[in-house]
């Protein structure tokens, strides 16, 4: 569950990425300069790398602080693991 207060932020992030990547489109449509076109690009994976950063944040908040403080090892361990593959995921370029 994505918390009140990250949630106004992500979705702001979200729609400027949006809007970045709609950029790219048109800019590839009209035979840009590739150059122009590639540094959009890194504009729109720069916002996309800081959205999934405020979620996983807020993951850690929220459910990571749940399930963290369970009395059930496998319940904490479970997480670490659910944690550790989806910042693997991340962090691959």
């Amino acid at each position: 569950m994505i918390a009140s207060e990250n949630k106004s932020r992500l979705l702001t992030n979200l729609k400027k990425s949006r809007g970045s990547v709609e950029k790219v489109i048109q800019m590839v449509e009209s035979d840009a300069y590739c150059l122009d076109i590639a540094q959009q690009l890194n504009a729109s994976m720069g916002l996309l790398r800081r959205a999934n950063g405020m979620l996983l944040k807020n993951h850690l908040q929220t459910c990571g602080a749940h399930r963290l403080g369970s009395s059930k090892k496998k319940v904490r361990d479970e997480f670490v693991d659910e944690f550790i593959r989806a910042f693997d995921i991340t962090s691959r370029k």
